[in-house]
C-alpha cells in the first residue's frame, strides 16, 4: 500500500479534487488561511458530525452548547489568557524573520538547551545563532466593539471554545436536569495569531475546535481521565485511522499547564518531512481551576468599571475562603454537600482531524498496469456516499439513473455522472473517496437490477433496484463492525 510521503502531494490532491484551497488565492492568498471546497466542506462536516454523534447524540450525560465567539473581556482576564497567553519569539538579525523560540531547531551536529540560541538556525535564511533576545508575543486577535468613542471597548477573538463553556456552567445547570458527572460539548471557530504556522492546515490562525468539558466530583477525576483517554483514542480508530499511525503521549512534568493535573496527547504520524508525530487532540485533567478563576473574575467586576474598562489595570481579587460554596459550585443532593467540580477536557481540532483522515485514507495501487489513486474513507466520513451512472446515454438509462440518484439523495450525499467512459467515472469517484458506485445498464429493464461496484475491492454485484437503499445502508452499517 503506497502512502503520501510529501506535503506537496497532499496539497496537490486537495486542490485538484476540490478538498482545500488557499484562501483569497486570486489575490495571492492569505498566509495560514484556507477554504474548504465542495468535497472538503462535506468531509469536514462529516468529521464534525461524527464527533457530535459520538460525544453528544449517543450519550445521556453530555449536552451541547454554541457559545458566542465574542465574549466579555473579563472572561479572558479570569482565564489568564489576557495576561499570559503569549509565545516567546525572536527576530533574526540578518533577515528579520520572526520565529517561536520553541520551534527553532539546532544546526546540524550541534545541540543545546532549549534556552540557548547560539546553535539555533533561522528557518528564513539559515543563519545560526544570530537572534534578538526573546520577547513575548500575544496570541489573541483584538477587535473593537462600539459605535462611539465613549462606549468602545477592546474585545478578543476567542483563542479556544472552552471558556464559553465555563462561563455558561451555571446556565446549563439551571436550565437542564443534568447531574454530576456530566459534560458540556461544543464545536466552533477559534483564532490564534500564530507566529509560526505549519504544514498546510495543521497549524492555522483560524481553526475549528471540538471541545468537551466533563464535570466530575473531585476524587473521581482519575477514573474519568483514564476513561476519556481511551474513548478519544478509539474514536479515531473506529473511523478508519490505522492504529500504527496513532499513539497516546503523556506530557512530561515540565510540559504540563500550571492548572493541569495530567495531560495526554492523541498523536498522528503525519507525513511531514520524514514523518512526524503531531498532536491531533489533548485530553487534560484541568482540576477545578477554571470555575474557581471565573468566580474570582465575577468578584473583580467592579474593578473593571472603576478602572475605565482597562484590563491591564484589573487585578483579580483573592479567592474567597469559602470558594467551594461560590456561584459556580455544585450542590450534590445525594451527598448533601457543595463543591467545585473537577474537569476532564478532551479538546480536538476539526481541521487537524480532517487532514489526518484524508492523509490516512490515501492509497495508490497498480491495476492492469495503471496507477489507481483512491481515498479509503470510512463511509461515515466520505464526502459522497454513492455515485450513480447510466452505462450509456441512451435507452432511457440516464432517466432511470437520475431517478435513483434523486431517491438516494433524500438519505445521504449522492452524485450523478454520465460523462466519459464508465471506467474513468469509477476512477474519479475512487479519488473522491466514494464507497459505492451504482451503474444502470440493460439488466435494469430486464430484471430490475443495478450493478454496485465497491471502491476498496472493485468487486461488483447485482442488486435489485427496490432493495438498493437497504443494501447500501446495511453495507455502511456493517463497516462499523469491522
Amino acid at each position: 500500500m503506497a502512502k503520501i510521503t510529501k506535503l506537496d502531494d497532499i496539497v496537490s490532491l486537495c486542490k485538484r479534487r476540490g478538498f482545500i484551497f488557499q484562501s483569497s488565492e486570486i489575490y495571492g492568498g492569505l498566509a495560514s488561511c484556507y477554504d474548504y471546497g465542495p468535497l472538503g466542506s462535506e468531509l469536514k462536516r462529516n468529521v464534525r458530525e461524527a464527533w457530535w454523534k459520538s460525544m453528544v447524540q449517543m450519550r445521556d450525560d453530555i449536552v451541547g452548547l454554541d457559545s458566542s465567539i465574542l465574549m466579555h473581556p473579563m472572561v479572558w482576564k479570569s482565564s489568564g489568557h489576557a495576561d499570559k497567553f503569549a509565545d516567546y519569539i525572536v527576530e533574526c538579525k540578518k533577515c528579520n524573520a520572526r520565529s517561536r523560540v520553541d520551534h527553532l531547531e539546532d544546526a546540524p551536529g550541534k545541540s543545546s538547551s532549549a534556552d540557548d540560541l547560539t546553535t539555533k538556525v533561522c528557518p528564513g535564511c539559515s543563519e545560526v545563532g544570530n537572534f534578538t533576545e526573546p520577547m513575548p508575543f500575544r496570541l489573541m486577535f483584538e477587535t473593537k466593539m462600539g459605535a462611539n468613542a465613549d462606549d468602545t471597548m477592546t474585545l478578543f477573538m476567542r483563542p479556544e471554545t472552552a471558556q464559553g463553556i465555563f462561563a455558561n456552567f451555571k446556565n446549563v445547570l439551571d436550565s437542564t436536569r443534568v447531574k454530576i458527572p456530566f459534560g458540556i460539548a461544543q464545536i466552533g471557530k477559534s483564532f490564534r495569531n500564530e507566529v509560526t504556522t505549519k504544514a498546510f492546515t495543521f497549524r492555522t490562525r483560524e481553526f475549528e475546535q471540538a471541545e468537551l468539558e466533563f464535570f466530575c466530583e473531585p476524587g473521581t477525576d482519575e477514573f474519568w481521565y483514564k476513561s476519556w483517554k481511551e474513548a478519544r483514542f478509539n474514536w479515531y480508530i473506529n473511523l478508519g485511522i490505522k492504529k500504527e499511525n496513532l499513539r497516546l503521549r503523556d506530557h512530561d512534568e515540565d510540559e504540563l499547564a500550571h492548572y493541569a493535573k495530567g495531560c495526554v496527547d492523541v498523536e498522528y504520524k503525519f507525513p511531514f518531512g520524514s514523518g512526524d508525530w503531531q498532536e491531533l487532540e489533548g485530553v487534560a485533567n484541568r482540576t477545578d481551576y477554571d470555575l474557581r478563576q471565573h468566580q474570582r473574575g465575577m468578584r473583580s467586576m467592579s474593578q473593571w468599571y472603576e478602572k475605565g474598562r482597562d484590563l491591564t489595570k484589573v487585578e483579580l481579587v483573592d479567592e474567597a475562603p469559602d470558594y467551594h460554596k461560590g456561584p459556580l459550585s455544585y450542590f450534590d443532593e445525594q451527598q448533601k454537600k457543595r463543591y467545585i467540580p473537577y474537569v476532564i477536557e478532551p479538546s480536538a481540532g476539526i481541521d487537524r482531524s480532517t487532514l489526518a483522515f484524508l492523509v490516512d485514507a490515501y492509497d495508490e495501487e497498480e491495476v492492469n498496469g495503471k496507477t489507481r489513486n483512491l481515498l479509503r474513507f470510512h463511509p461515515d466520513l466520505a464526502p459522497i456516499k454513492a455515485a450513480v451512472f447510466p452505462l450509456v446515454k441512451k435507452d432511457g438509462m440516464p432517466e432511470i439513473a437520475q431517478n435513483i440518484a434523486g431517491s438516494l439523495k433524500k438519505h445521504f450525499a449522492c452524485f450523478y455522472d454520465e460523462k466519459g467512459a464508465v471506467g474513468r467515472r469509477y476512477r474519479r469517484q475512487d479519488e473522491a473517496g466514494t464507497p459505492f458506485c451504482i451503474t444502470v445498464d440493460g439488466d435494469y429493464k430486464e430484471n430490475g437490477t443495478v450493478t454496485v461496484r465497491h471502491r476498496d475491492t472493485m468487486e461488483q454485484e447485482s442488486v435489485s433496484g427496490d432493495q438498493l437503499l437497504n443494501y447500501l445502508r446495511d453495507k455502511m452499517e456493517s463497516w462499523n463492525c469491522k
